[in-house]
């Protein structure tokens, strides 16, 4: 599991992260949610040690991430994937290459023919296929998002982390990426982090929300306790983001 404790972070004078406590069980799909600036995609980024804290500490399985030297923080970060918010594709190669691209700077050396196998099983499980020789230039917006998670699978991680996974796509391809994150948890047994605006894709995907307000976690429990919760400041972010 994820445990993330008494976390702060400021970047000069503004703080972003002022004391936020999570506990993310193994093998759910927690979603994440708060206005814009909150400190959502910070939060993310502590949780693979690409920002240091601080104050406080994440702890992943039995390892606290701010505490590994360079060297295990490496080998710790082959545990996650992650599906940025613009799909982070490199526009001069191919799909084949850009998904492959884990596995070529990996320590471990592997065959071409391994490479091949397991870019054909993870495009697969994304929903495409034969698309290898493309270029993303190519590629709609819902399929570079695929071919993005496709990479970000191709290391059979333990934990996925997915940045705005929805952002700058039509209603219907959203609901087919919240359908497949939906599917990839459950047939993986994967941990998943979902940052998003979207609540219709927080519907569609979480186990348990999180939302953030000033700095912290504002709220931790269901959808349904959510929507239909009291809390004013609550109210005010559900009512703003479903105009």
């Amino acid at each position: 599991m994820i445990e993330i404790k008494n976390l702060h972070k400021s970047f000069g004078t503004k703080k972003v992260l002022n004391g936020v406590n999570l506990l993310i069980e193994e093998g759910e799909t927690i979603v994440i949610v708060g206005r814009s600036g909150c400190g959502k995609s910070v939060l993310l980024k502590h949780v693979v040690g690409l920002l240091i804290p601080d104050e406080g500490e994440i702890i992943v399985g039995e390892k606290v991430v701010n505490q590994l030297n360079q060297k295990e923080l490496y080998a710790l970060r082959k545990q996650f994937g992650f599906l940025f918010q613009g799909s982070a594709l490199f526009d001069s190669m191919t799909v084949e290459e850009n998904i492959s691209l884990p596995l070529v700077e990996a320590e471990k050396k592997f065959q071409k023919k391994e490479i091949d196998k397991l870019v054909s099983e993870k495009l697969e499980l994304v929903g495409l296929s034969n698309i290898q020789t493309l270029k993303p230039s190519e590629l709609s917006g819902g399929m570079k998002k695929r071919v993005a998670l496709a990479r970000a699978l191709v290391t059979n991680p333990k934990y996925i982390l997915y940045d705005e996974p929805t952002t700058g796509l039509d209603p219907i391809m959203s609901d087919s990426i919240d359908s497949l994150i939906k599917e990839l948890g459950a047939k993986l047994n994967v941990t998943s982090i979902v940052v998003t605006h979207d609540m219709f894709s927080v519907k569609n995907v979480a186990d348990k929300v999180a939302m953030m307000h000033d700095g912290k976690i504002y709220f931790v429990g269901l959808i349904d306790e959510l929507m239909k919760s009291d809390d004013e400041v609550i109210k005010r972010f559900i009512q703003r983001t479903e105009l």
